[in-house]
């Protein structure tokens, strides 16, 4: 058997169903989609979800939690994504966005302490872990919350 003698199964491959194209096709007139109603009018049909009328599942479930409105939105940075900023350079909103360490709208920035730094940085951020407060201070930098 070669690759040009491979043929699909008898019976597998069938030709579409070519609706309304005349009576003698057996899907003329109506084209499948029976007489009259919301399903055989153009741009008929429910919306997904649409439950025939009956409350809709989304709405038979009752509500549950609470959505903060007031809460901020922090982009989270770790100590160890600061490595790439030379010593004694000044870290701020600016620099962090250049980097891409930063993307999209927040409403502020917070440190945290995970990796490790072991030469002096000046930091201007929102917010910061006390963890990372220590360990950018041993390193002999300084952190300046706005």
């Amino acid at each position: 058997m070669r690759l040009n003698e491979l043929s699909p199964s008898k019976g597998s491959k069938k030709p579409r169903k070519r609706i309304g194209r005349g009576p003698g096709s057996g899907n003329g007139t109506y084209a499948g989609r029976g007489n009259k109603g919301h399903n055989s009018r153009s741009g008929g049909g429910v919306r997904p979800g649409f439950e025939g009328g009956q409350m809709p599942l989304h709405r038979r479930l009752p509500k549950r939690g609470f959505t903060n409105i007031f809460k901020k939105n922090y982009s989270i940075i770790n100590i160890r994504d600061l490595t790439r900023f030379e010593s004694g350079k000044i870290v701020d909103e600016l620099e962090l966005i250049r980097e891409g360490l930063v993307k999209g709208k927040n409403e502020g920035i917070k440190l945290l302490g995970n990796g490790e730094i072991d030469y002096p940085l000046t930091l201007k951020v929102h917010k910061i872990s006390e963890s990372a407060r220590k360990k950018i201070e041993t390193a002999g930098g300084s952190v300046e919350v706005l």
